[in-house]
């Protein structure tokens, strides 16, 4: 079995391509290093089931020999990124999208597109089903990934219905865990950052606003039992535990054992004030549901970003 997968060289990816390896895939893994890291991916380059390509999915994909399967997780994820390059996250939601989907088509393959809790974008309605359509700002500073986003799932259904395309979509929300970066510019490795470094940890608004945290072995394993499954419409895979930002940053303040004063700062246009998955669908279809317990996955995660610190130094 082979897949291509795209973003595969970023965080979500490459745990990806390490379980898709596990299970005896060969994997093609494409990705442009925009945001994604050769380092998530530099175990993975001796091996003889693993092939890398640097390229934009923006562009047509050309594969020679069998595919079985298409993931297309390429895209800025995190609103400092795709604030920085809004026509490149703009693109990899549309052509990115296009030309996956027009890869597996001609490849007869599997389809699974990564879409994001971002389509809910600022919800009236909590925890989010599956069934909402979302209260999102079109014209707003987060659009361009909201937006991308929500014409990629329109487009995937399109395959589907009109070519009978086999796809998936899962709806990822926050996730955390090892191979995030320092300056991904998320809630949790900012403020392990700054706990690191001694500075203040920076909370946006009052820190009331609600996030649901999911480990990323958990999210991997929710994801591969999607692909697996016969379900072609979203499906929410995530954590559905809620935790008021500033507890967050307490929590990691603990952890890291910093001595070090929690600021509040403005909170950005449009940021969501609550994020909850609803994952009854998930736990019906999949006989899934996330494992791992905050603090458990807090520990692994600092375990690895202290590991980084103490090779590479703090750097942004």
């Amino acid at each position: 079995m082979r897949v291509v997968l795209t973003g595969g060289a970023g965080f979500l990816g490459s745990h990806l391509c390490d379980v898709l390896i596990a299970k005896g895939w060969d994997v093609l893994c494409i990705d442009n290093l925009i945001t994604g890291s050769e380092a998530n991916i530099a175990h993975l380059l001796s091996n003889p089931r693993f092939r890398f390509v640097n390229q934009d999915v923006s562009n047509p994909i050309e594969v020679s020999g069998a595919v079985d399967a298409v993931m297309h997780f390429a895209s800025p994820a995190s609103p400092p990124d795709y604030m920085k390059y809004p026509i490149e996250t703009l693109k990899v939601g549309s052509y990115g999208t296009h030309n996956s989907l027009e890869l597996a088509r001609a490849k007869k393959a599997r389809f699974l597109m990564a879409s994001t809790s971002e389509c809910y974008g600022d919800p009236d309605v909590s925890p989010q089903p599956e069934s909402y359509w979302g209260h999102v700002n079109c014209v707003g500073p987060r659009a361009v990934y909201d937006e991308a986003k929500r014409y990629a799932e329109a487009t995937v259904m399109a395959y589907h219905r009109h070519f009978g395309l086999e796809t998936r979509i899962v709806r990822i929300f926050n996730t955390y865990g090892p191979r995030m970066r320092l300056n991904d510019g998320r809630a949790l490795p900012n403020f392990l950052y700054q706990a690191l470094a001694g500075e203040p940890i920076t909370v946006y608004g009052d820190g009331k606003q609600t996030r649901s945290f999911c480990y990323v072995s958990d999210l991997i394993e929710g994801i591969y039992r999607l692909f697996e499954s016969n379900e072609h419409m979203p499906v929410n895979i995530g954590n559905p535990h809620e935790i008021t930002i500033l507890e967050f940053a307490e929590r990691v303040r603990a952890l890291v054992g910093a001595k070090v004063p929690i600021v509040f700062k403005e909170l950005p246009q449009d940021d969501p004030k609550q994020r909850c998955p609803d994952i009854t669908k998930a736990k019906r279809i999949l006989g899934w549901e996330p494992k791992v317990k905050l603090e458990d996955g807090l520990q692994r995660t600092y375990d690895f970003f202290r590991t980084q610190v103490t090779s590479t130094g703090l750097s942004r």
